[in-house]
């Protein structure tokens, strides 16, 4: 059985016995310095050094300290870590989450959990301090226009179906029982939200704010409509999730969640909110969006607020990139029959999002187009450029690709533009200023995708590099030598791509022999007199 963390203090545990967790007891500024500190690892370590952070002596500029302690990194500061919390080797991951969507375990309801240790509503949440209480830090000083909770795993309830979603939305802090709250419309809650809109009643939703891992890496992920989160959650963690009611909505969250904020979400209001510092790498701007405003806040004891950073790399390009690589390999290879997809590949430079790779071994030529076709059709905010390569390109490396795009492909026979795509923060999109509905799908066909197909058309030569053997033999003689440690890159040796007559290898082998001058001979044999123009 899988190893279950039945909250984020245990996991937090583990990674500190692993030797993964900077714990930061010195008295950090939430407002100015936290989420800085955290974020340089992205930019000054490599990401096999990054660590998770957990700040236990918040204070403000005023030198204001704050219950609780917050934690940054926890699910995606290195592939070290994600391969922690989904308790899976870094090679088993794409396995661990096929696994979980093939076989989810339904969620199970205690009466009662260490959530529930403290419970502020009504007066009591207004004399607590409410959201302004907690630890909440700014993410990008000198951008952002206030503090933003960027890990509220959010849950809502279909107002038909009544199936649970949990997702990522950025939420903006705006007083003690307010924030704001993205609903995009292509996206689960923007889906719930219209709903609840067309029925004339407010969108319930619970916000979770620190839980075991699980239920994190499950909310960021790309799960299909329909399909409970909770349930896929269940199969990561190796058991069910034992969730509580909520006190003023009906909705029920991990009983064993840091904190939980209950509310509505008003369907016939909206106001500014932003700007904030995006997947995209740049700031996302100032943009009409919907309020939260909260009924109820419970949390444990001395909770523990759960955080991630955005931005190109960042704990949130990780994961999901390993998510979406995982959830989109089977979309392509199962659920749309090409079996020969061996694995797709989102870009961190491309936010995880907008850049992706498919490896394949297609068997004839219309499954390279099959493939590009179904990935862009996946997920209207996914894939802006969508690169199909062979099976001896790794999607991984963009040296590779890039090798691919300049000659295994002719744009004018191998390229296609499509459009009807939603922006989803792309700044390309729209110019500043314009209204949210043209930037999130410009007037009048949306936004667009690249889509093409890199592998060979035809057979080719053979790749211009020493045949297997002799590389291997250099290796030895290299370390024999003492020279540096070598990290081999593919291609690291020759091979055949189907283009190589018996005569090109005879006269190669000729030549490892040393047998030059016989090549020359033959050469000369061929040889042929050449009338002046």
């Amino acid at each position: 059985m899988a190893r279950y963390y039945k909250d984020l203090r245990e996991y937090l545990a583990r990674l500190e016995k692993s030797g993964l967790l900077f714990r930061i007891r010195e008295p950090i500024d939430k407002d100015r310095h936290l989420m800085p500190l955290a974020i340089w690892q992205y930019h000054g370590l490599k990401s096999d050094e990054r660590k998770a952070f957990l700040f236990e002596n918040v204070t403000d500029g005023s030198g204001r300290k704050y219950q609780g302690a917050v934690a940054v990194g926890l699910l995606g500061a290195s592939k070290k870590i994600y391969s922690l919390a989904v308790d899976a080797a870094p090679e088993r991951i794409q396995e661990k989450w096929l696994r979980a969507l093939s076989r989810p375990i339904p969620a199970r309801k205690v009466r009662t959990g260490p959530v529930k240790e403290v419970i502020l509503k009504g007066k009591a949440l207004e004399k607590s301090g409410g959201l302004e209480a907690l630890p909440l830090p700014i993410s990008n000083p000198g951008f952002d226009g206030a503090p933003f909770f960027t890990a509220p795993f959010c849950v809502t309830r279909d107002p038909e179906t009544r199936k649970i979603n949990i997702g990522t939305y950025r939420m903006m802090l705006k007083g003690r029982k307010k924030s704001g709250i993205s609903c995009p419309p292509a996206q689960h809650i923007g889906i719930h939200f219209h709903k609840a809109r067309e029925m004339g009643k407010p969108l319930e939703m619970a916000v979770i704010l620190g839980a075991a891992p699980a239920i994190g890496l499950t909310s960021v992920s790309k799960i299909p409509y329909g399909m409970e989160e909770y349930a896929v959650a269940g199969a990561l963690a190796g058991r069910a999730i034992a969730l509580v009611r909520c006190e003023t909505v009906d909705l029920e969250v991990p009983a064993r969640a840091e904190i939980v904020l209950e509310g509505e979400i008003p369907t016939d209001y909206a106001e500014p909110e932003g700007p904030f510092g995006e997947y995209t790498g740049y700031m996302g701007g100032k943009m009409l969006n919907r309020v939260f405003n909260v009924k109820c806040i419970t949390h444990r004891h001395d909770p523990i607020l759960q955080m991630f950073n955005e931005g190109i790399p960042s704990e949130s390009s990780l994961m999901r990139k390993l998510s979406y690589e995982a959830v989109v390999w089977k979309f392509l290879h199962r659920d749309c029959n090409i079996p020969g997809v061996l694995k797709v590949s989102f870009h961190e430079w491309g936010g995880s999002w907008k850049y992706c790779v498919i490896q394949m071994k297609r068997t004839t030529p219309a499954q390279p187009w099959q493939a590009l076709m179904a990935a862009s059709a996946f997920d209207p905010n996914l894939g802006k450029v969508v690169v199909v390569v062979d099976d001896d390109i790794d999607p991984d490396d963009a040296d590779a690709v890039n090798w691919a795009l300049s000659f295994r492909m002719q744009p004018h026979r191998d390229s296609r533009v499509i459009t009807h795509k939603y922006a989803a923060l792309d700044p390309s999109a729209a110019p500043p200023g314009s209204p949210v509905e043209e930037a999130r799908f410009p007037s009048p066909s949306g936004c667009s995708a690249l889509l093409m197909d890199a592998t060979r058309k035809w057979p080719y030569p053979p790749v211009a590099l020493p045949k297997k053997e002799y590389m291997e033999r250099a290796k030895k003689i290299w370390e024999e030598l003492e020279l540096p440690a070598l990290t081999p890159k593919t291609p690291w040796h020759g091979y055949s791509l189907g283009r190589w007559s018996k005569e090109n290898e005879e006269e190669a082998e000729m030549a490892a022999r040393g047998e030059y001058e016989e090549v020359a001979q033959r050469l000369a044999r061929a040889g042929t007199k050449i009338e002046e123009f």
